[in-house]
């Protein structure tokens, strides 16, 4: 867990971030991951988040990730972009939980330039409690909330929780 920060930008049309930021990971890009301008594909975020997303998940459960642990589906994701990134450009995803309901948790995750710490984009993903066994929506799980609340050292429970 590293320090919390708000990935503050100075790039006026990027957002203030609403929660601190705990975790982070860096990635690696790939010659695939390049479009004919040099710059990464915008699909290829999305590829960087769902890496995010698993080591977030992985440090909440203690540094095991086991996929029953998350029993929710992603319903939501959107992404806004800011700056082109470029190969070997040294970046990073970092992740927080911005809100949790009874039935679903949102995910805020920023792609920023690890040494300009510039924000290439923004993603916004809702996870949806599920039963796999009924294969129907369900609940988020209290433990696992409880323990996503602990790793971020703040209560996640929102006044408005429905």
């Amino acid at each position: 867990m590293t320090q919390p920060t708000y990935l503050k930008s100075d790039n006026p049309r990027v957002p203030e971030a609403r929660c601190p930021f705990r975790h982070c990971v860096d990635v690696q890009t790939r010659f695939s991951d390049i479009d004919m301008l040099g710059h990464i594909n915008n699909n290829t975020y999305l590829t960087f988040m769902d890496l995010g997303k698993i080591q977030y998940f992985s440090a909440i459960n203690g540094g095991k990730m086991n996929v029953s642990d998350v029993r929710a589906v992603v319903v939501h994701v959107s992404c806004d972009f800011y700056e082109p990134a470029f190969f070997q450009e040294p970046l990073q995803v970092w992740s927080t939980i911005t809100h949790v309901g009874t039935r679903s948790f949102t995910i805020e995750q920023r792609v920023i330039n690890a040494l300009t710490l510039s924000t290439k984009c923004i993603g916004t993903t809702v996870l949806a409690g599920f039963d796999p066994a009924t294969q129907t929506g369900a609940p988020l799980d209290e433990q696992w909330i409880a323990s996503a609340a602990a790793y971020e050292q703040r209560d996640l429970v929102s006044v408005d929780r429905q």
